[in-house]
Formats: C-alpha cells, structure tokens, sequence
C-alpha cells in the first residue's frame, strides 16, 4: 500500500497555506454552449468574461473557467480525465433544480457514503455534485 505523508514540518508554511484561489480552466470546442449550460443551466456567476474566455465563482476563491479552445494553444479535453465535484447542501434540491433547467440527469445514488449526482456540461466534462447522507447528518 502507498504510504502518504506530508513533507512540511509542524507549524511549517506549505503551499496550501500560501494559496489565495483555485481555478479549474476547461478547454472546449463547444464554447458557447458549455458558457451557457454553467451560467444559465448551473446558475453560476460570471466572475471575469472575454471573447473567447469565461470565469464563473463557485465561492470561498474557488473557479472553474470555460476557454475557447479554437483561441487558444491547448487542445480540448472534451471531458477526458475531469470530474468537478462539487458538495452542495442537498443532492435531491439540486436533482430537481437541474431538471427544472432542461439539464438531463440520472437518479441520485450513494458513492463513498454521501449521496452523489452525476451530469455532463456539453463538452463532456463530469460533474459530480455530492452531499452528506440524511442518515449521517444526524
């Protein structure tokens, strides 16, 4: 078994402790309709928007951006390797607000012991929303 321990000292600096934001860039041939399924189907904010770059917050200096990959130098993953997971309050309210937007989506299910909900943005990209089960919180 793989044996992971941190390599800063107790009350010592590390990275983490240095980080001020997080942005996850996902790069896409289908630019307009990924913009449109976070801003208008997910509800995010628009934090920063250019011509072919677009910042949504997900809140505490966390982002995730949708870059035209057609005005850039990196190809499109079209969801290879990514999942965005994501803890939300209610799993079950977000089902239901996803499928008031038009966004197609499966039942939610249990995945290491939190309920979990998996869609797709038009670019292929999973995106996992997830929280506490009902019978933990108690």
């Amino acid at each position: 078994m793989l044996e992971i321990s941190s390599r800063a000292e107790p009350g010592e600096t590390g990275l983490v402790q240095m980080l001020r934001r997080s942005n996850t860039i996902l790069y896409t041939d289908r630019w307009a309709e990924t913009v449109e399924f976070y801003r208008d189907a997910l509800l995010l904010t628009v934090a920063f928007e250019n011509e072919w770059f677009v910042e949504f917050a997900l809140g505490s200096g966390a982002f995730v951006s949708v870059a035209d990959a057609a005005r850039s130098s990196i190809a499109p993953g079209r969801g290879d390797g990514i999942t965005l997971s994501l803890q939300v309050d209610d799993v079950h309210a977000v089902r239901s607000e996803l499928v008031s937007a038009g966004v197609e989506v499966g039942d939610a299910g249990v995945r290491w012991g939190a309920d979990a909900l998996d869609v797709h943005d038009p670019a292929g990209n999973r995106i996992e929303f997830w929280s506490e089960r009902e019978v933990d919180r108690r």
